[in-house]
């Protein structure tokens, strides 16, 4: 089940961003579980869906309280979107991501309770949170963000583009900036065209009015797939988690296990 989960190569990089386990300078105490057999545990809670209390202890080892425990320390040193990047490198230096065209949108779905939630405007005022994801041409997930549901998706653009981190290329320098950017007309608006050619980015957003509701375009259909294939992991199906760190967290390990599986190949 481990190797399974955590195969080979994912846990070679994945030691690259782990941080040192705590030592104890009184000695004693009970060993501490490995963190290859943890992090099987993590990635079982974020792709099945189950409960901290319902992991099965017998199949990895750590319970679920040492799961979470675990998961609650890398959240807070980063170490998921250091995964992310990590993978994200090791794709373009392989040549395997796709600048000429990036595309962005957005996903809510239901929230019990937490930090960056809010009414739904199209869901009856239900409380919720928003996904927003920026893609490169091929669907590889780039950049990612969270907000409470009652967020226009305009104004999570400037962060995601900025929040592209600096990419190894095959040849040359670190890249972080698309040639195009695809949007939906949520994104219509003439400040944000403004902001981007400022930025040497050209824009193909759909404008209000003009274009039509019932196509998605000839090449912003691929960031649609990828919200799909988050909803691989079912822990993003609705969000339970109270500490907005947390759901950022296992959306950067769904965003990871995405890229990992392209790299594989």
């Amino acid at each position: 089940m481990v190797e399974r989960l955590v195969p080979d190569e994912l846990w070679v990089l994945f030691q690259r961003v782990v941080p040192e386990a705590p030592s104890r300078p009184q000695g004693g105490g009970r060993r501490r579980h490995g963190d290859r057999e943890v992090l099987a545990a993590i990635v079982f809670v974020a792709t099945s869906g189950c409960t901290w209390q319902q992991l099965p202890a017998a199949s990895f080892g750590p319970s679920g309280a040492t799961a979470h425990r675990r998961f609650s320390e890398w959240s807070k040193a980063r170490v998921w979107a250091k995964l992310h990047r990590l993978v994200l490198d090791e794709l373009g230096a392989r040549g395997e991501l796709d600048w000429s065209r990036c595309a962005i949108d957005s996903v809510n779905m239901r929230a019990l309770k937490g930090d960056l939630t809010g009414p739904n405007p199209v869901d009856r005022g239900k409380f919720g949170s928003k996904i927003h994801l920026l893609t490169e041409r091929t669907g590889l997930p780039l950049s990612v963000g969270i907000s409470g549901a009652n967020l226009h998706d305009s104004q999570a653009l400037e962060p995601l583009v900025r929040g592209i981190p600096p990419i190894r290329s095959c040849r040359g320098r670190r890249r972080r900036k698309p040639g195009k950017l695809h949007a939906d007309k949520g994104y219509d608006y003439t400040h944000l065209r403004r902001w981007l050619r400022g930025r040497g980015i050209k824009h193909r957003i759909a404008r209000r009015g003009i274009e039509s509701s019932q196509r998605l375009g000839r090449h912003r259909w691929t960031i649609e797939r990828t919200m799909a294939w988050l909803a691989g992991c079912r822990r993003l199906h609705r969000r339970y988690e109270r500490k907005a760190d947390h759901f950022l967290a296992f959306t950067s390990i769904a965003c990871t296990l995405i890229c990992y599986r392209r790299l594989t190949k």
